[in-house]
């Protein structure tokens, strides 16, 4: 009996150093986890100003030289649609016919009636002049055939409105309506956009864009033809800056019918005629997300603060800031991706 209480002591005993052993093992696991957290490694860069290529790149989103929505002037169930995405029409082409059947009759009856009135004036006018009629009776006349001749304009129009056309030549990008559906006044029933033309519009920084003018060449590649170069020329340049200190310019191209390019793709724009900039400038591998939205992490006494910054130009591996960065200042260039706001880092070489 007593040895079977020593045996039972001694287990016991043995576990509860087994399970002391591992929770110490957890802690010692968990604890190193939290100190790889609290300081993530990272490398470290300054915004530096320095000489820029000459060729200036800018990113900008390909647009359709006209993109209109075709919206509804009446109202009724569709009963026939003559398109489909993707359709190529001409300005005037029909899209979307809705009920007329009321709309004609109106229209017939408004033909009638100003018809009428226009042969009634017309006999005033004759009779005026053998002094048949009175002048009051001439002017009641004219009058009525005023009003019968609004009246028949209106009622044209309504009747021409139930078929909805395209105002323009172009390419059918959305069509939200089909047959049985009702359409309401000022509804969108089709989308056209007119990409035989394209055009690009881009933020330029101050520095740049006083050696810019309206007629110069530029060239647009983009990432689907590797290789391919589209030329254009600029448009247009702002006169006014938005709060970045960064100008609106809207380069122009002819779409390609060899390598055709589509509304909303994204194009990289060089700007040939660009003279040597020195300007800040921050390694490209230091952004954190995209150039449409920049970010970088800069640091201060070891903790990282995610700061959003305005990028102006490209110049191969090198990015121009606008604003958001000073000279001086420490940047994360490498290990940001597992980075978030207010993280404590650790500067590795």
């Amino acid at each position: 009996m007593k040895r079977s209480r020593i045996f039972v002591v001694s287990l016991a005993l043995l576990g509860l150093t087994v399970t002391i052993l591992l929770m110490n093992r957890s802690r010692m696991k968990a604890a190193a986890r939290s100190e790889e957290v609290r300081f993530l490694p990272v490398t470290l860069v300054q915004p530096e100003r320095i000489p820029l290529d000459e060729q200036l790149s800018l990113t900008g989103t390909i647009a359709g030289n006209n993109d209109v929505p075709v919206i509804a002037e009446t109202q009724g169930k569709v009963t026939r649609v003559f398109v489909s995405v993707g359709d190529q029409v001409r300005a005037g082409q029909p899209l979307v016919q809705v009920d007329d059947e009321l709309k004609h009759a109106n229209f017939q009856a408004a033909t009638v009636n100003y018809e009428k009135a226009q042969r009634d004036y017309e006999r005033f006018q004759s009779l005026i002049k053998d002094s048949t009629i009175s002048d009051a009776q001439l002017e009641s006349g004219r009058l009525a055939y005023k009003s019968a001749e609004a009246q028949y304009i209106i009622a044209r129009r309504q009747y021409e409105d139930a078929t909805i056309k395209s105002p323009i030549a172009g390419v059918v990008t959305a069509r939200p309506v089909d047959i049985g559906v009702m359409v309401q006044n000022n509804s969108m029933v089709a989308e056209v956009v007119d990409i035989s033309r394209l055009k690009v519009d881009l933020r330029v920084a101050e520095e740049d864009v006083f050696k810019m003018h309206e007629g110069d060449s530029v060239a647009v590649t983009t990432d689907v033809y590797p290789g391919v170069t589209f030329r254009g020329r600029i448009s247009t340049i702002s006169d006014k800056a938005d709060d970045g200190h960064t100008y609106a310019v809207q380069a122009v191209l002819p779409n390609s019918t060899r390598h055709p390019l589509k509304a909303g793709m994204f194009g990289r724009v060089s700007f040939v005629a660009i003279g040597p900039v020195e300007s800040l400038s921050i390694p490209r591998r230091a952004l954190v997300g995209s150039i449409r939205t920049p970010q970088v992490f800069v640091v201060d006494n070891n903790i990282a603060h995610l700061r959003s910054i305005v990028v102006g130009g490209e110049y191969d591996s090198r990015l121009q800031i606008v604003s958001g960065l000073s000279a001086g200042e420490q940047i994360v260039a490498s290990g940001q991706n597992n980075l978030k706001d207010g993280v404590a880092v650790t500067v590795v070489q």
